[in-house]
């Protein structure tokens, strides 16, 4: 099988943070996973490269490589907002016409943005920069409020840590969330973290540790397959409804049902790609009570059908029940 080749372009001087959030993920090779993805740098002059923390990386590829590559990812650019090369800027735009996906972590954005890549389109970057990106790109529509943005030929993240989100949504959009829940496992991460870059951004009192939510959340995980409601999740933190949803809201930045929809849809995705269980029974395990329930929340959140997911990422054998 012909794997899928990853290049980062790195800009002096490079964040090694930035450049490690996308080497770990698709260019490390870990014991009993299959290997899905080719991993390499290039920078527009091979060489030695200045990063942020001192010590010089050795670059040996020019920006030929990108035209080989399937994803390019630009692991931020400092400072941002500066001017890049036209260079830089035609390979870019090459390797988007040649269907590449271009990646942007964190201050990356600017430099897809100054390509021309993002004009018209959705677009983020870290909450201390979104204000300056919005100033000099006014034809690019800048969230604020997320943690990434993928439109499938590009995607940008907000600050470095969101970069591992977003690329560890690439590989669940790739190679399933089975295996991306893998990947994630293996670097101790959760597969998808919850809530928007606002609540880094914002700085509140601190919470209580009363308040926090991770004892509901992970009593309710556990209890998918039962029919939990606001009530019953506001009775087991010992809160109102209403208080309940205000944290939902200020800690994860959606509300209680979201939530809980979200995690049963992974739980779906999961089942679909491991078992080869009917819709029925996975609907019934995942607390969706009905394969036509289960289809409608999938259509609308993933845009495709429980069937047309488990022929894409199925792993079981015998496809029953689609």
């Amino acid at each position: 099988m012909t794997r899928h080749r990853v290049v980062a372009l790195l800009n002096p001087p490079q964040s090694p943070f930035e450049l490690a959030c996308a080497a770990e993920v698709f260019g490390t090779v870990r014991p009993g996973l299959p290997v899905h993805y080719d991993f390499g740098v290039c920078a527009e002059r091979p060489g030695p490269l200045p990063t942020t923390v001192g010590p010089p990386m050795l670059v040996d590829a020019g920006l030929d490589a990108l035209a080989a590559a399937d994803t390019v990812i630009v692991p931020g650019w400092q400072p941002p907002g500066t001017p890049v090369s036209p260079g830089v800027l035609e390979a870019l735009r090459a390797a988007h016409r040649r269907s590449a996906r271009i990646v942007a972590i964190c201050t990356g954005a600017f430099v897809l943005a100054r390509a021309g890549l993002l004009d018209g389109r959705r677009a983020t970057t870290h909450w201390r920069r979104t204000g300056l990106l919005a100033t000099a790109f006014p034809d690019v529509q800048v969230d604020q409020d997320v943690l990434y943005v993928d439109h499938g030929d590009v995607a940008t993240s907000a600050g470095s840590g969101a970069g591992i989100d977003l690329c560890l949504h690439l590989v669940r959009t790739d190679q399933g969330a089975a295996y991306a829940a893998q990947v994630a496992r293996s670097m101790v991460l959760p597969p998808h973290r919850e809530g928007s870059q606002l609540q880094y951004a914002m700085r509140p009192a601190p919470a209580r540790t009363d308040e926090s939510l991770a004892p509901l959340l992970e009593w309710a995980a556990a209890r998918l397959e039962t029919p939990l409601n606001l009530g019953q999740l506001a009775a087991r933190a010992g809160v109102s409804s209403r208080t309940l949803a205000r944290r939902f809201a200020e800690q994860l930045g959606t509300s209680p049902g979201q939530w809980l929809l979200g995690r049963r849809l992974d739980a779906a995705r999961v089942l679909l790609e491991q078992t080869a269980l009917p819709v029925e029974a996975i609907a019934t395990r995942v607390g969706l009570a009905s394969a036509v329930n289960l289809r409608r929340h999938f259509r609308a959140a993933l845009g495709t059908t429980p069937g047309a997911y488990r022929r894409t990422f199925g792993e079981a054998g015998d496809r029953v029940g689609t």
